[in-house]
């Protein structure tokens, strides 16, 4: 009673659908790294400050996180209410 010969493949748009739900879960934490990075950047002498440079950063960071997020939407906007549907029934299922 091998399955050797067997083998499973998910449908090709419900793995992107997974695949895209996963990359929007790992954003905030992008952002928050990202976030701290000038943090940890070095100075010339211990009084310096980045300011300037450290506000040109965050700006583009934060026009960086919505464009991802606009994608992101865009393409979860898509999703068939079958996926849906079957993801909430398996949250709240037997356990």
């Amino acid at each position: 009673m091998s399955n050797r010969g067997r083998t499973e493949f998910l449908e090709r748009g419900s793995y992107r659908q997974r695949r895209f739900r996963d990359a929007a879960r790992m954003v905030p934490l992008f952002a928050a790294v990202m976030m701290l990075l000038p943090l940890m950047w070095p100075r010339a002498q211990t009084d310096q400050s980045l300011t300037s440079s450290g506000i040109y950063y965050l700006f583009g960071l934060w026009v960086v996180l919505v464009v991802i997020a606009f994608a992101l939407s865009r393409v979860l906007q898509f999703e068939t209410p079958d996926d849906s549907a079957e993801g909430a029934g398996k949250k709240g299922g037997d356990e």
